[in-house]
Order: C-alpha cells, then structure tokens, then sequence
C-alpha cells in the first residue's frame, strides 16, 4: 500500500482509520516494533512513547525489558532521536548495546521518575544526546 500522507484506506465503517504512509505511522503500529542494537542484534520492542505536550513532538520510545509475566519489569526509554528506521530489519536501530542499555537510567511499573526534571537530562546524557527539553 503506497498512500501519499493526505489518501485513506477505505473504512467499513467499523473501525478507526489506522494506518500509515510513507512518512507517517499510528502510534498503535509503533508499540511493540522491534529495537535494533549494535550488529542488528534485537534488544527489545518499543513498550510505548513519550510525547511532549507542548511541541508534539515524541521525546522518548520506551522499552519493556527484564521480567517474568509482568513481575520485575524495567522500563528504558531512549531519546527518541537515537531512534532510526531501518525498512530492511522492519524495526528501529539503535547504536548502542544491550549493555549501555541495562545500564542506563530505567524505572518499575509503579515508579514514575517523568517528575524529576534531572531525569531527562540523566537519560540523554548516559546515550550521548543533547537534551532539548
């Protein structure tokens, strides 16, 4: 399906449109894409993303890793602009390592570290980007 950003799929009338275009994607088509790390290595899926309100822009892809059925599960989030669409894999990719990734700033299904203004700027500073915030 090849549809310039502004053409629709047909719809019976059941569902939302949800779809994508060269350029464009839904957000439920970005959850659980696959991440790509060093030597197309998978090291996870995308869990969901952060969007900043103000801009609109997405700030974040966060990863679900670790855990068994739900329990110890961390979240990492990777600057979004670490982030790049690899057509061939049908994923992102990622120059880092699952290591840099263990190691990086993460958080449990209870905590909600967004709160601290530090955390952004720990997170963009362990991967090596300019925070922009």
């Amino acid at each position: 399906m090849n549809m310039s950003d502004n053409e629709l799929p047909e719809n019976d009338g059941q569902d939302p449109v949800i779809t994508e275009s060269d350029r464009l994607i839904a957000s439920d088509r970005i959850e659980g894409t696959a991440v790509f790390g060093k030597n197309h290595e998978k090291i996870g899926s995308v869990y969901n993303f952060m969007v900043d309100k103000v801009s609109g822009k997405a700030s974040y892809a966060v990863m679900s890793f670790g855990g068994f059925l739900g329990i110890g599960e961390r979240y990492h989030p990777l600057p979004w602009d670490a982030l790049t669409y690899d057509v061939e894999l049908g994923g992102y990719r990622v120059d880092i390592s699952r290591e840099q990734l263990e190691e990086a700033p993460n958080f449990a299904a209870q905590e909600n570290p967004w709160g601290d203004p530090e955390y952004g700027r720990r997170l963009h500073s362990h991967y090596g980007y300019p925070y922009g915030l």
